[in-house]
């Protein structure tokens, strides 16, 4: 299962019956606890279903990120792993358990709460980039501190923070052009500089390198690391590519 546009499925009317009777037969991630040097995320007893999907698209008993922490999320398509990422980032919630971010539990929050949070406390990498095609390279990586007080405040200069993040990814010399002039590794490493320009406190990447070889997808994910271990953000990588998993501090399995 792909689920690039993040969109909000309506609510189940029978969702706990029908969890209840599933949740033992379908996908199960089962992680140990992360080390005790505080919690960056934290799911307990998720249950999440696709409304019309008739089965349990992602079962979670226990699933702990240190702070700071990089994880590797691998699985197969449809093995839930963009719709782990849309509980991750609050676009959706669960219809069982709990789901805590920064010590929150997000489905506490209000839907435009949970907007407020992404924005403030979140970077994302889309799968498919989701760049702006009329704005420059600069304007795109800059977009987030338009929504974001709180990660506005921590850049003094937008621009030459975003100028310092593509030069550190490898686009100093792209920093002008228009995305639609750009490669897909050109793309991608924008999406990037987007996700962390701000220093949020998390960052999920939806299978940013799927589009990459194997040398320009180990290069790409060292430069991530790079900039996560620099603004102290927890990474949570999911990709199909187990090649990757031996870069990151733990690696977990989702399965169909």
């Amino acid at each position: 299962m792909h689920d690039d546009n993040l969109s909000v499925p309506p609510t189940l009317a029978n969702a706990p019956a029908l969890l209840d009777q599933q949740a033992a037969a379908k996908r199960r991630v089962v992680c140990d606890t992360s080390p005790d040097e505080g919690t960056a995320v934290s799911l307990g007893g998720v249950r999440f279903a696709w409304a019309g999907n008739g089965e349990v698209d992602l079962a979670i008993d226990e699933l702990r990120v240190s702070l700071g922490e990089r994880l590797f999320v691998a699985g197969p398509s449809g093995s839930g792993k963009s719709t782990l990422l849309g509980l991750l980032a609050g676009v959706t919630v669960p219809q069982q358990g709990s789901v805590t971010i920064l010590d929150t539990e997000l489905s506490t929050l209000r839907s435009a709460e949970r907007d407020r949070f992404r924005a403030d406390h979140i970077g994302y990498i889309f799968q498919m980039f989701n760049l702006i095609p009329y704005l420059t390279v600069v304007e795109n990586v800059t977009l987030p501190l338009r929504f974001s007080a709180r990660r506005s405040g921590r850049v003094a200069n937008p621009e030459r923070e975003a100028e310092r993040l593509l030069t550190q990814l490898g686009m100093g010399d792209f920093m002008r052009r228009t995305v639609t002039r750009l490669s897909v590794g050109q793309q991608q490493r924008v999406a990037a500089a987007r996700a962390l320009i701000g220093s949020p406190e998390i960052i999920l990447a939806d299978e940013p390198t799927s589009s990459l070889d194997e040398g320009h997808s180990e290069n790409f994910v060292r430069l991530l690391f790079d900039e996560c271990e620099q603004a102290g953000s927890t990474l949570i990588f999911v990709s199909h590519d187990s090649r990757l998993a031996p870069l990151f501090d733990r690696a977990h399995r989702l399965d169909t």
